[in-house]
């Protein structure tokens, strides 16, 4: 009987230090192949300090950036001769697939693929990386959020995903907010660098 399939590793210390809160956690099957189905484990966080910060200065409560990480397993087992780099192509479309559905499931409009960069992960794995961008309209602060997102596929010991958004623009500008607490006064590039120093750090 199969069982369910472990989680990735995450770096909690630089998750916890960065404010980030572990918001779900779940395994399910999230394509199927010809000859197995495929199952994920995946742990969700969200900016807690950024969105807490955001309610106490404008009262609008809303998940401003979010990182995941999901470890794949296979039922039945791959055969054999059926190695990593066979299947990665396809776990890597149905990864970038099913990121763009999420985006849409948030309520995020105008959702574009961009650009592929390929990064080496702190395990010495590489990654190959594509971006997405999309637009959420913000109706009770009359706002437009934009947002960057990233999603990494690779296999170290198993083949784990890792992606995450962030607005692109300071959270200060996009609500009007004077004199920001320090948490608010963060740039998108601030963002960018944190979001792949997580993704890279997923085992």
């Amino acid at each position: 009987m199969p069982t369910d399939p472990a989680f990735p590793d995450v770096p909690t210390a630089q998750l916890r230090d960065g404010g980030w809160e572990l918001v779900d956690e779940s395994v399910e099957t999230v394509f199927e192949l010809p000859t197995a189905r495929v199952e994920g484990a995946t742990k969700v966080y969200d900016a807690a300090e950024t969105r807490e910060a955001v309610r106490n200065a404008v009262g609008f409560d809303h998940q401003w950036r979010f990182f995941f990480a999901t470890a794949l397993s296979f039922t039945p087992p791959l055969a054999p001769g059926i190695g990593p780099a066979v299947i990665l192509p396809t776990v890597r479309s149905e990864a970038q697939s099913a990121f763009a559905d999420e985006l849409a499931d948030r309520g995020f409009e105008s959702i574009e693929r961009g650009r592929r960069e390929r990064v080496r992960v702190d395990s010495g794995d590489r990654a190959r990386l594509r971006t997405y961008s999309a637009e959420l309209d913000l109706d009770a602060v009359d706002a437009t959020l934009s947002i960057t997102g990233w999603v990494g596929v690779w296999h170290s010991d198993g083949f784990r995903i890792a992606a995450g958004a962030y607005p692109d623009q300071s959270l200060s500008s996009l609500l009007e907010i004077e004199n920001p607490p320090e948490a608010l006064r963060r740039t998108p590039s601030d963002y960018r660098s944190e979001l792949l120093d997580l993704i890279r750090a997923v085992a």
